[in-house]
């Protein structure tokens, strides 16, 4: 056993007994990890509002061996996720958006895998959803591209993954999904399922993957590139999931 320190977003809960939870975090230093939180079912517990789902904290906890659960001992509130406020559509787009980015942390991670770079991520696309000057959408796609470029699920952009011909503009692509690449006119066949992806999608999704969330406004994408890019996500995300995100359905590109 040993004593550790994190900044963490809150990613899960799961009620453990009448006064505790299990609260699964995303953290900084360590990854994803699980904890349980005695007394977090209280109104007045141990950890005051520090374990809302989304929130920022800086927690302490006992590091157990595997297997065992982790006990969290101490947590305080960094900063709380706050949707967009202009007008119930915005917000709830946010908020949605919020649950989807706690969603795929979840699924997409492996625990106590540190990463750095998604926990930054994560927190810069949670302040982006809080902010009325952006679109909900497009930091929700930019979040899907970067996670999966991240965590090594994001397709090749760059050639056929049969013949190796370069994604130029005019060709036809589609997204071979079990394989993780694009196949391009000549090389797809039947047994290559995949969506058809235009190669000005292609190249959104290309500066998606180098921009940070606060940046995407710079980028010039309309409504049917955004849905191409979205869709072909969404796909690799569903295929290293083995399932389709339950909080998808709340997410409207």
């Amino acid at each position: 056993m040993s004593l550790e320190k994190a900044d963490a977003l809150v990613i899960r809960q799961v009620d453990f007994s009448e006064s505790s939870r299990v609260i699964t975090f995303f953290s900084r230093e360590f990854g994803k990890f699980a904890a349980l939180a005695k007394g977090a079912k209280r109104l007045k517990g141990p950890f005051d509002a520090a374990l809302d789902l989304l929130s920022a904290c800086r927690v302490v906890f006992i590091r157990k061996s595997s297997g065992t659960l982790n006990l969290l001992t101490e947590a305080r509130l960094i900063s709380r996720f706050q949707p967009q406020s202009s007008g119930a559509k915005g917000g709830l787009s946010s908020l949605y958006g919020g649950y989807y980015v706690a969603e795929l942390l979840n699924g997409l991670t492996e625990e106590f895998d540190p990463a750095p770079e998604v926990y930054d991520l994560a927190v810069s696309t949670l302040s982006a959803l809080s902010s009325s000057q952006t679109n909900s959408a497009s930091v929700i796609i930019h979040f899907e591209v970067s996670l999966l470029q991240l965590v090594g699920l994001l397709p090749n952009l760059f050639e056929c993954s049969v013949c190796g011909e370069p994604v130029e503009t005019g060709s036809q692509f589609a997204h071979w999904v079990s394989q993780g690449g694009l196949l391009c006119g000549a090389c797809r066949r039947e047994e290559y399922a995949g969506v058809s992806v235009s190669t000005g999608a292609i190249e959104i999704l290309r500066q998606l993957a180098q921009e940070s969330p606060e940046k995407i406004h710079t980028i010039e994408i309309n409504n049917k590139q955004a849905q191409e890019c979205h869709r072909l996500a969404v796909s690799a995300i569903t295929h290293a999931l083995g399932r389709r995100p339950s909080t998808l359905r709340y997410i409207q590109i």
